[in-house]
């Protein structure tokens, strides 16, 4: 079965899928200049989002998450990719300032939440257009 999502911030990535298992909120929630988890009531708290395709089922919504979604990117410590059941427009703001900056920005893609789920693991290719290749 062949499937594409919808680019939402343009660009291709390969990395281990890591699909949070509830919304979470960045400011407050990941900690900016490492990557991890670190809301106390989060299921995944401990877990770090560095270098993995980051599937996120939902956000919960801060106006600050694109600034330190712009720092972790800033810092080195971004997800390869974002696959977002519910995009964010905040939080991918973060991802197009920091294209603007001139900086190596992780793609983001639309994706039902059932394929969040079922890819959790999985190493995974998107390309530009949205293709998904499982390794």
């Amino acid at each position: 079965m062949a499937v594409s999502l919808e680019p939402l911030v343009s660009g291709a990535a390969q990395a281990r899928v890591l699909t949070l298992s509830a919304p979470i909120s960045f400011w407050g929630g990941v900690d900016p200049k490492t990557g991890d988890v670190i809301d106390a009531r989060h299921p995944d708290r401990g877990a770090n989002i560095s270098g993995l395709i980051l599937g996120l089922p939902g956000t919960i919504g801060s106006s600050s998450a694109s600034s330190v979604l712009l720092e972790l990117v800033r810092v080195g410590k971004a997800p390869a990719a974002i696959l977002i059941a519910e995009p964010d427009a905040i939080l991918l703001l973060g991802l197009i300032v920091a294209r603007e900056m001139g900086w190596a920005t992780p793609p983001a893609f639309k994706c039902p939440a059932p394929l969040l789920r079922e890819w959790q693991g999985q190493e995974m290719s998107i390309a530009e257009t949205g293709a998904i290749t499982l390794l």
